[in-house]
């Protein structure tokens, strides 16, 4: 799977990735992580930070956190 979506069960954020990847018909794969930052290792090694989302597409060599500019990028390079 080319992109995968670091998230938190329950987060609201995370959630609005999930539906605009939904929504434009993009196949990804979830990582879920824990609740606490401090155990949020993985997502740290692949983004340099702890909190999610974050969004890895391995085919572009694209990582991005932050929803909203998530979302845009869905919107405009993988629609």
């Amino acid at each position: 799977m080319s992109i995968v979506l670091y998230s938190l069960d329950g987060c609201p954020y995370c959630e609005k990735v999930e539906e605009a990847l939904d929504d434009h018909g993009v196949e990804y794969e979830t990582e879920w992580v824990e609740g606490l930052h401090s155990t949020r290792d993985e997502v740290k090694r692949v983004s340099g930070q702890r909190a999610v989302p974050v969004l890895v597409d391995e085919d572009r060599g694209v990582t991005m956190a932050e929803s909203d500019n998530i979302v845009e990028y869905v919107e405009h390079s993988l629609a």
